[in-house]
Formats: structure tokens, sequence, C-alpha cells
């Protein structure tokens, strides 16, 4: 997936995942996936996707400053 936020683009297709975490199953329309990705300059993005009664019923990237990564990341 690919989101343009404030002029600029975060990709899943070229940043690097730093963790995932999933919950539920495949097809389960309660369970969703979370995934904490670090672009090529640096720059942190939570990508998230889930069933229709998840957490997360869209396709959705939200921008993440460096501290707030390594608190998800240590919290999930």
């Amino acid at each position: 997936m690919k989101k343009t936020i404030a002029k600029k683009i975060y990709d899943t297709e070229t940043a690097s995942v730093v963790k995932k975490v999933t919950s539920g199953y495949f097809g389960d329309p309660a369970g969703y996936e979370e995934t904490l990705y670090i672009t090529p300059d640096g720059s942190y993005f939570l990508y998230t996707n889930g069933g229709e009664a998840s957490v997360h019923p869209t396709e959705e990237i939200k921008r993440m400053s460096k501290a707030t990564a390594e608190r998800w990341a240590a919290e999930n």
C-alpha cells in the first residue's frame, strides 16, 4: 500500500518491516494486523488492516514519530 501524508510518500513495498502484530486468524471478522515500518530515510509508519468487525476495518497508513514507534514496538 502507498499513501501520501503531508507531501511524503509512505510505501509498504519500499519500507522495511520493524515489527508485525496479528490478532485472530485469516478470515476472522474481528482479526487484524498492525505492521510497523521504517522508510529508507528513517521515517516510521504503521500499516493497519483487518476484518469488518475489528479495530482496523479498513486498510490504513499512519505516520509515527521515532519515539512513538519505539514505544509501540516495546508495548506490542
